[in-house]
């Protein structure tokens, strides 16, 4: 039962994100990205990702393609 109450909640949030990376394209023209972190799906801007990325705030030879091929959802 616990795992049907997370899995419910888990598609709530990612439905909610995709919907917002949408708006966020919309709106700035940025790519933007949804991508799971600390176990729920968050909205990242691709200029975001790549500026988090040069501070090394990901571990070292993480590159930009790796993480748009983890990303549960990209805007075009």
């Amino acid at each position: 039962m616990k795992k049907i109450i997370q899995r419910l909640l888990f598609a709530y949030r990612y439905k909610k994100a995709v919907r917002q990376a949408d708006e966020f394209k919309k709106n700035t023209g940025l790519k933007h990205m949804v991508i799971v972190l600390n176990g729920s799906p968050k909205v990242a801007a691709k200029k975001d990702l790549c500026h988090l990325i040069r501070t090394r705030k990901f571990r070292k030879g993480t590159r930009i393609r790796d993480i748009e091929r983890k990303a549960l959802y990209t805007t075009l």
